[in-house]
């Protein structure tokens, strides 16, 4: 620092602004700094008239910088002030960076008076770095770069207002000594006008050779194409060589001419490869970036030819699964997944070579069982697909419930339903006593029957109340449904005849109750987008009230008991059961001999 003192003795400039700017850009914000926090802190200079933390639009996480906005009207000067007495002020721990908010970032990029220091030493910090070059000229911004644990890299960045300081901190700065440490000064050059680092390198990596080649025999090997600074073996812990090493030369000519009469060369008998050396993060953004190039040609290739199959037995092996998808075309593999024991994940995928084939074998063996499993067959898609399409359905499920509790549906005007929920749904035939008006004996999902006759809970005029659904059996009905009374927002009355299931729409619209009035229709939700937004209750809440209808028309006293049973399954196996009647009744059949073993049924069968 004292060296810095020395370079120049310009004068000290004042940061000065229009006054009509009080906008204030925060930076290096701690991860749990608030706007409270934040307004603490500011407050203290000046009247704040607003801050805002700026956060990632999913998951709510601070990005790291927000904005301060004080009321210029009541007090001028008190974004300068904050500027000049806040910077790099600790919040929480962390040293914040203020600077005045540019809301055109055409100025910002434009590169001007912006400054690079290189070879810094470590313990010199943001604040370090701005009063050794605010002596240049007004400072806009200057930061340290560093790492994931907030050490120093040894390099950062000032930013001046005019390019006239900017070359001032360069001719004075460059080449001294901070620190300890001489440092580099230059202008800030974007990336890709730093000059084809491709093309203009010094640094050579060699790979593939010999165990018994040291670094001397490196050396003399490299000789050969140019002046060479240092060659170098890597070696591990026990001094045996990792068979690459690195050859440092005086200029790029000679690094091109060794990587172009290295590569492929043969040496002791191996064929060498040589290459620009490059840093461990550029390294593996290039590997990575051609790994997701070659990923998304192999997945472009077999798009809609690639099927996902799930719910699979743990017997079912490669090749019964190439058996049994076998007689819809030609199949290019089949694979099922297995964890690093070799038991089968349940899930697997087979691909044909063409999409007429594939689409074949999803009609045909979707729901189809397979050692007692219905299997669930789909077209195999990435994940950040399926992620996006997810929340597509869930938006428009979240837009559809708005709507229909904001506008009169078949509910009535003023119903609401909790959003990522389900739509109404009713029982026909349930016991108990009163609900909205409407078809005899049925009620929304949200309805205790328990409540039988008297006043139910008061709730505001208009609204049902909500509760658990009732999922016991049916109980017997008289002529013309039950009367009561129900809570404020409408009585008990008389309705339709109850009829079987899959008539529920005809009673809604024959019923007289004035509860349910069929001015609109409900939006047809997706019941995939309905269970991803849910809890595990609510999902088999939601497969219950599905369930229910279909199990009651196999075995109407049973329907309660039977229903329960199935929602134990997984619940893609109970989706699978509500597209797929056949397996349905088998296992129904089957829950029906499990209570005749556990005597919970009459040995002569179910219910007439």
């Amino acid at each position: 620092m004292a060296a810095a003192t020395e370079v120049a003795q310009a004068t000290t400039t004042t940061t000065t602004t229009p006054p009509q700017n009080s906008s204030l850009y925060v930076g290096d914000l701690d991860r749990e700094a608030t706007e409270a926090s934040l307004y603490e802190l500011f407050s203290q200079v000046g009247p704040v008239a607003s801050i805002r933390v700026c956060r990632d639009a999913v998951t709510r996480r601070s990005l790291g910088y927000a904005y301060v906005n004080y009321n210029s009207a009541l007090d001028p000067a008190a974004a300068e002030r904050a500027l000049e007495a806040l910077n790099y002020t600790p919040v929480n721990g962390k040293p914040i960076r203020i600077m005045w908010s540019h809301r055109d970032p055409a100025f910002r990029k434009s590169g001007v008076g912006n400054i690079f220091i290189k070879n810094l030493d470590k313990s010199i910090d943001n604040k370090a770095l701005h009063d050794t070059f605010s002596q240049f000229g007004i400072i806009l911004s200057c930061k340290v770069a560093t790492d994931a644990t907030g050490q120093s890299k040894g390099y950062g960045f000032v930013h001046f207002e005019t390019e006239e300081g900017a070359n001032l901190a360069i001719e004075k700065v460059n080449g001294m000594q901070l620190a300890d440490k001489v440092v580099y000064v230059g202008p800030f050059l974007k990336r890709m006008e730093r000059g084809g680092n491709d093309s203009k390198f010094t640094n050579v990596y060699v790979k593939n050779l010999s165990e018994d080649t040291d670094d001397a025999a490196l050396m003399k090997l490299a000789e050969e194409y140019g002046e060479c600074i240092s060659a170098v073996i890597m070696r591990d812990d026990k001094g045996k060589s990792k068979c690459f090493g690195f050859i440092n030369y005086a200029d790029t000519e000679a690094a091109g001419k060794a990587v172009e009469a290295l590569t492929g060369k043969e040496v002791n008998g191996k064929s060498l490869y040589a290459g620009r050396a490059q840093k461990k993060a550029e390294r593996e953004a290039m590997l990575r970036s051609q790994f997701e190039e070659k990923r998304a040609e192999r997945l472009q290739k077999y798009q809609g030819m690639n099927l996902y199959i799930k719910n699979l037995h743990d017997d079912v092996t490669d090749d019964m699964l190439r058996e049994e998808f076998a007689p819809f075309g030609s199949i290019t593999s089949a694979k099922v997944m297995a964890d690093d024991k070799g038991k089968s994940k349940g899930f697997g995928f087979v691909c044909y070579t063409s999409h007429e084939e594939a689409t074949r074998a999803v009609t045909e063996m979707n729901g189809k069982m397979l050692k007692g499993k219905p299997l669930y067959v789909a077209l195999a898609q990435r994940k950040e697909v399926r992620r996006v399409q997810l929340t597509q359905q869930l938006n428009q499920q979240r837009m559809a419930l708005a709507s229909a509790g904001r506008g009169p549906g078949p509910m009535g005007p003023g119903v609401m339903f909790p959003p990522g929920g389900p739509g109404p749904m009713f029982y026909p035939g349930m016991p108990g006593g009163p609900g909205p008006r409407g078809p005899a004996g049925m009620y929304g999902p949200m309805m205790d029957p328990r409540m039988g006759r008297g006043r139910g809970p008061r709730g505001p005029p208009g609204m049902m109340m909500m509760g658990p659904p009732p999922m016991g059996p049916p109980g017997p009905m008289g002529p013309g449904g039950p009367r009561g009374r129900g809570g404020r927002g409408g009585r008990g009355g008389r309705g339709a005849p109850p009829g079987p299931p899959g008539h529920m729409d005809e009673h809604m619209e024959g019923g007289r109750g004035r509860g349910f009035e069929g001015r609109g229709a409900q939006p047809v939700l997706s019941l995939p987008a309905m269970l991803a937004n849910a809890t595990p209750e609510q999902q088999k809440q939601i497969l219950g009230e599905r369930l229910f209808p279909q199990v009651q028309g196999l075995q109407p006293e049973l329907a309660g008991k039977i229903t329960g049973m199935l929602l134990e399954m997984d619940n893609s196996e109970v989706l699978l059961l509500l597209d797929n009647q056949e397996a349905l009744v088998a296992k129904v059949d089957e829950a029906i001999e499990v209570l005749k073993q556990h005597n919970a049924i009459p040995e002569d069968g179910a219910a007439e």
